[in-house]
């Protein structure tokens, strides 16, 4: 089965998203782009998952012909790894904590455009986090108007907990706006911290 992904134009990470999807179902599949970024973190994919990638420049675009050759790569392993029994692994769940609306230092605007490709990522990547924590600028996701607004609605979709503080909203008189999740208070928030097994800080 052959497939064809049209991804020019498209903002980071659809290309990849599409293109893992493709290669699910399909033995062969043309990934079109129209940047060198996309060309890179297509192939670098393509190749995780024990695909060949063919590249060839064409007057509609960038062509990346991929086609599967055998099972994903497995991580690499390192000379300081170490091996640990599975007790050793934390016993809580995964805890996003989002303390603002834009992600890394530099340009807002950037850093928004980021944010939003990250929510969009994490629909597609696997641990999934048992509760999404919002405080300070980072309720701004979660209201009407949010460029990654969609994207957090499908994650609670998927049951992922949405926790937003209450305090927060209202300093920036947001309570209104509120589109996805559960108001919650900094007890609840400490508690929820404090309880789990990994805590991934933006």
């Amino acid at each position: 089965m052959k497939k064809t992904v049209d991804a020019r134009g498209l903002p980071c990470p659809q290309p990849v998203v599409l293109t893992l999807r493709a290669i699910t179902d399909a033995a062969e599949v043309t990934t079109i782009v129209d940047n060198q970024a996309a060309v890179e973190n297509v192939s670098r994919l393509a190749r995780s998952q024990g695909c060949s990638v063919e590249v060839a420049e064409k007057e509609d675009g960038i062509h990346l012909s991929i086609k599967r050759e055998g099972a994903p790569a497995e991580p690499a392993v390192t000379g300081h790894a170490v091996a640990c029994s599975a007790s050793a692994a934390p016993a809580g769940p995964i805890v996003v904590f989002v303390p603002s609306d834009c992600f890394g230092r530099g340009p807002a605007e950037l850093g928004e455009r980021l944010m939003g490709a990250l929510f969009n990522s994490l629909l597609e990547v696997s641990p999934k986090p048992k509760m999404i924590i919002f405080i300070n600028s980072g309720v701004k996701l979660v209201v009407d108007g949010s460029r990654a607004l969609e994207d957090i609605r499908a994650l609670a979709a998927q049951g992922i907990e949405i926790l937003v503080c209450g305090t927060c909203l209202g300093y920036f008189e947001l309570t209104e706006r509120l589109a996805v999740g559960r108001v919650s208070n900094m007890y609840d928030i400490a508690t929820v911290l404090l309880e789990a097994g990994k805590i991934v800080d933006l």
